[in-house]
């Protein structure tokens, strides 16, 4: 195919050998196939901020470092050059993400390169050697459910061990190899220490997680491995090994069914929202 504009620079500098397909394209970003180094990969060429659908996001970048005084207020002032920027940390926040959990060993594409605001990574596959479909695209038994359930239960608390929190994890974000769930989609990835919303981002990713499989295994919809997780987390001991129960005792609190209802409606409309942009496409 043509090589898109946006690649050109890469395919240049030989980081891509040849452009293959588009994968997919919507508010946020494209997704190309490409072959680089030899082997097939996916190229996410980033949008502007003007063309994405994703909003709240001031919530999102509480914590986030920036280099200097000067790049902080241009940020908080909106000017030009405070957009550039803040467009800058909000595409190096999935990249360093990605670095992070897959060192941490948390089930995410490598990541390979990020130049002139692509990045290039691992294309996720089934057992067929194509592109992995999307969780909300399969059909569950409800053994698969409780399967797929617990291993992104783990893989939740592998990032909070490794300090950060997906902040918009559900199953419109979560690819499905041979092996079973990876997380993909993570420019907005929490701070956990640094984020005043951290707890409530952590239980509505998880409370997301009940509410699908919750579908297929209704057993899920009565736990809370939010609130536990986060206990176990605040208190220090909070390991990739832990043990939950998914029924939370730590504190004789009721919980906001509402408020977290709410949550959960606010991340499925905006994940809607772009998924509908990505078909239209």
């Amino acid at each position: 195919m043509k090589v898109p504009k946006s690649l050109e620079s890469l395919v240049r500098d030989g980081l891509i050998d040849e452009v293959i397909r588009p994968l997919k394209s919507g508010k946020e970003a494209a997704v190309y196939v490409v072959l680089a180094d030899g082997a097939i990969r996916c190229a996410k060429v980033y949008k502007e901020a003007n063309q994405r659908g994703f909003h709240k996001q001031a919530l999102y970048r509480e914590g986030r470092k920036v280099r200097n005084s000067r790049q902080a207020r241009a940020m908080e002032k909106g000017t030009r050059f405070g957009r550039k920027e803040q467009e800058e940390v909000w595409q190096n926040a999935e990249v360093d993400a990605l670095y992070r959990l897959a060192a941490a060993g948390v089930r995410v594409p490598q990541p390979y390169h990020f130049v002139d605001g692509v990045l290039l990574m691992e294309l996720i596959t089934d057992e067929h050697g194509v592109a992995a479909p999307r969780l909300n695209d399969l059909d569950l038994t409800s053994a698969q459910a409780l399967d797929y359930h617990d291993r992104l239960i783990a893989e939740v608390v592998k990032m909070l061990c490794g300090g950060l929190i997906h902040g918009d994890l559900s199953e419109f974000n979560v690819l499905v190899d041979a092996q079973g769930p990876v997380i993909i989609d993570l420019p907005q990835a929490v701070d956990a220490a640094a984020n005043n919303n951290a707890a409530r981002m952590l239980e509505r990713d998880v409370a997301n997680l009940a509410a699908y499989f919750g579908q297929f295994a209704p057993e899920l919809l009565t736990t809370s491995y939010g609130k536990e997780i986060w206990y176990i987390y605040e208190s220090g001991n909070l390991t990739p090994e832990v043990k939950l129960t998914g029924h939370f005792k730590g504190r004789n609190k009721e919980a906001d069914i509402n408020g977290i209802m709410r949550e959960i409606n606010d991340a499925r409309e905006d994940a809607l929202r772009r998924r509908q942009a990505r078909d239209a496409d």
